[in-house]
């Protein structure tokens, strides 16, 4: 079977009959998308809880390439200095992601020029693949592929002499504003042109799909394009906060997922396909993530409970568990500030309550774990 070669330009196209399934699941997902602002914007946690979800989907994102990275790892590696490359990888996904968080809510939109940044400290030091040309696009033929052969490949992108209009294309079909490569033609009794005015939601498929296709870099195409999932719902104010993490749902159905991104390649692309299977993973999303944003808030009031003080300093040791899972004395006392006496001795408190755990073998550099928070993850 040959490989599929190169893509269209966007805006793509799919049946009336079609468009109208999609924008009836459309209607379920926002709604649910309501409900999470909401619980969000009232639950005790939900600053913590954002930077927390920030490192889980830097985990999920990270094993959709086949890394075998868990929060056991994270944990275990904690206050090691020379961390195993695949725990460098997560923390360098999770410092990007929060980069380019930072620089959305400060107003500034989607570019070449943001994602090349994103990328460079995405494909940092000790990660997997190539890193010498990191922040820069590919200046030669990639491809995608079982082997390291090119006859193998099951998909070949874009020349390298092409990806500068490709990603043109696509920076405008993203910032909502009209170019001449829009222009398309297509039978409009029958067709509808997903073009930039569309929703949110499938705009934010068509962004993802269209930048794995286009696979602008040598290494780290599949994360950098699941950043931009969650940096094109924030500016196109799709969510309130940055939590909208689709990769545990995707890496879910990997080889599914696979599949159905390499069948909007080509001459004869089945759009439809593919959004259709991202609005079901986002609406599984949004109802998992609901379920554990009101069982971590009810973990969190438990806990407040039990400590039961009117001292601040004791209750934002035990939120601040809830930023970071397992976290040491110093770094406790960094964040809130306070003497590392006094983090030391409220994280064994907490763990006189039940509320964390620590490895008593350890005599310095002890990790205090929240494990209840990490089963609820």
């Amino acid at each position: 079977m040959s490989a599929v070669k190169g893509i269209e330009l966007l805006p793509p196209k799919v049946s009336v009959s079609q468009v109208l399934q999609l924008y009836k699941k459309i209607a379920k997902i926002k709604s649910s998308i309501g409900k999470l602002n909401s619980e969000l914007e009232h639950s005790v946690v939900k600053s913590q809880l954002i930077q927390m979800l920030s490192l889980r989907e830097s985990v999920q994102s990270t094993r959709i390439e086949g890394t075998q990275v868990t929060f056991a790892d994270m944990i275990e590696e904690a206050t090691k200095k020379n961390k195993s490359n695949e725990v460098v990888e997560v923390n360098n996904y999770m410092e990007a992601l929060s980069k380019g968080i930072d620089i959305i809510n400060n107003g500034t939109p989607i570019s070449s020029r943001l994602i090349k940044q994103l990328h460079k400290i995405l494909m940092g030091k000790n990660t997997r693949g190539t890193t010498s040309v990191s922040g820069e696009y590919r200046a030669i033929q990639n491809f995608i592929g079982p082997t390291e052969k090119i006859e193998d490949a099951v998909y070949i992108p874009v020349s390298a002499q092409e990806i500068g209009d490709y990603m043109t294309n696509l920076e405008y079909f993203i910032n909502s504003e009209k170019h001449r490569s829009f222009e398309k033609d297509f039978n409009d009794g029958y067709e509808v042109l997903l073009d930039e005015t569309s929703d949110p939601l499938i705009k934010t498929a068509i962004t993802h799909a269209q930048f794995e296709s286009i696979h602008p870099f040598l290494d780290g195409n599949g994360r950098m394009g699941r950043i931009l999932i969650v940096l094109n719902t924030m500016q196109d104010g799709l969510i309130d906060k940055p939590v909208f993490f689709v990769s545990e749902e995707l890496e879910k159905e990997r080889i599914r997922y696979y599949n159905l991104l390499n069948g909007v390649r080509g001459k004869n692309p089945d759009w439809f396909a593919w959004i259709n299977f991202f609005l079901d993973a986002c609406q599984r999303m949004v109802d998992s993530m609901l379920n554990k944003l009101e069982s971590i808030t009810a973990l969190a009031s438990e806990g407040l409970s039990r400590i039961n003080s009117d001292r601040n300093v004791i209750n934002n040791i035990w939120l601040a568990t809830f930023n970071k899972p397992y976290l040491t004395v110093k770094e406790v006392a960094d964040e809130l500030s306070i003497a590392v006496s006094t983090s030391r001795n409220g994280l064994n408190k907490l763990v006189k309550l039940g509320l964390l755990d620590v490895d008593n073998r350890k005599r310095k550099n002890k990790v205090y774990v929240n494990y209840d928070l990490l089963r609820l993850l």
